[in-house]
């Protein structure tokens, strides 16, 4: 199998995106930086998914319990109007 992925519409090579909570100058994952967390929900207030936001398995899940802590402290909304 060849490690390069090809589009079936055109000729162009598709390369994975890297994370953008990992590397260095990365911003942390902390239930306290509401800046971050709400990059990562939508308007209604639900958790976007790590297919969509490019975000690896590791820090999806560190997110996803930095956003429910932010949310049962009242940072964050449970639900938008």
């Amino acid at each position: 199998m060849k490690s390069k992925a090809f589009d079936n519409t055109s000729s162009k090579l598709l390369y994975k995106k890297s994370c953008p909570l990992s590397g260095k100058n990365a911003p942390t994952v902390d239930y306290k930086n509401i800046h971050i967390l709400k990059k990562y929900i939508t308007e209604k207030g639900k958790i976007l998914p790590s297919r969509v936001t490019q975000v690896s398995t590791k820090k999806q899940k560190e997110l996803t319990l930095a956003i429910k802590r932010a949310r049962f402290l009242a940072l964050l909304p449970y639900v938008s109007n």
